[in-house]
């Protein structure tokens, strides 16, 4: 695995902010880029693809893609579509090729659950986002100069917080975390 150029962390603290720091992020992204989702069963994966597809203005409602492996989300203005995967039950890199990500790679935003280790040589640039339920303390990031952004959100009772850390890796994220000018 490549190192990451850089990472930044952040913190939400509901299924709302989660998908609002996505769509704020599918702003910042083109046709080509490859987002490599991690976390635990129920972290939020599905939730931040909900978001991004809300950003990226697409088509149809988006729904874990667990059963079918692939669903695909034209887009509803002039902007990339999303595709949608979970790599969950796929045990390399070559079960990934079966599923001939590489002829929609190009045209859409492409998004991996569980793809770490199994879906980097589909581009040599891809952004990593790990999505984790803290057991205490402020989220951290995990390769090069991480930067801790905590959003500020009243405590329902109802939702848990989350640490999400995206990491850059190759040509597409040299640019850094600020290229993504999130707030």
């Amino acid at each position: 695995m490549t190192t990451p150029e850089w990472s930044v962390a952040f913190e939400v603290a509901s299924a709302a902010e989660l998908q609002a720091l996505a769509e704020q992020l599918a702003h910042q992204l083109a046709p080509g880029d490859l987002l490599v989702l991690s976390g635990e069963l129920g972290a939020g994966k599905t939730t931040f693809t909900q978001g991004l597809g809300r950003g990226l203005v697409v088509e149809e409602r988006i729904i874990s893609p667990t059963f079918v492996l692939v669903r695909q989300h034209p887009s509803t203005v002039s902007g990339p579509g999303l595709i949608h995967v979970d790599a969950y039950r796929l045990e390399s890199a070559a079960a990934v090729d079966d599923l001939d990500l590489e002829a929609t790679l190009a045209a859409n935003v492409t998004v991996i659950e569980w793809g770490a280790g199994r879906v980097e040589h589909l581009s040599d640039s891809h952004l990593l986002v790990d999505i984790v339920r803290p057991t205490g303390g402020a989220a951290a990031g995990s390769a090069g100069e991480a930067a801790v952004l905590t959003t500020h959100f009243d405590d329902d009772g109802e939702d848990e917080v989350r640490g999400v850390t995206l990491a850059g890796v190759g040509p597409r994220w040299r640019g850094g975390p600020s290229a993504l000018a999130l707030d």
